[in-house]
């Protein structure tokens, strides 16, 4: 496979899938609201690859609390590194879309994954 395939986006899983997704992961630890699993069309859901509960719902996506969400969310993932090597596997194998539920499209765990990804 060459680096062209090895596509990573990120995309709210509300908007309609398309063709160049690739395989889409949601990384919400809660499954959308309304939304049925044949509409989101996920391909797997690694929950817990997700912020902790008490990181998220401390959080509440205020841009404010940003850079620190963004510090605990890495330390967290570190802590339990499996759920993150797993997405890692995954993006080796060709595109792949991060899917999640946040209106906020700056401010989310998949912007966070993304950079780690890319690093």
């Amino acid at each position: 496979m060459n680096m062209a395939d090895r596509v990573v986006r990120i995309k709210r899983v509300y908007l309609d899938p398309s063709e160049d997704d690739g395989k889409r992961i949601l990384v919400d630890r809660l499954w959308p609201r309304g939304l049925t699993k044949a509409k989101a069309k996920v391909d797997l859901w690694l929950k817990d690859v997700a912020p902790s509960n008490e990181l998220r719902k401390w959080f509440v996506h205020d841009p404010d609390r940003w850079p620190e969400f963004k510090r605990r969310y890495v330390a967290e993932l570190k802590a339990v590194d499996k759920p993150l090597i797993l997405l890692k596997q995954e993006t080796r194998r060709g595109a792949v879309t991060l899917l999640y539920g946040a209106r906020d499209e700056e401010h989310n765990e998949a912007v966070v994954l993304l950079d780690l990804l890319n690093k």
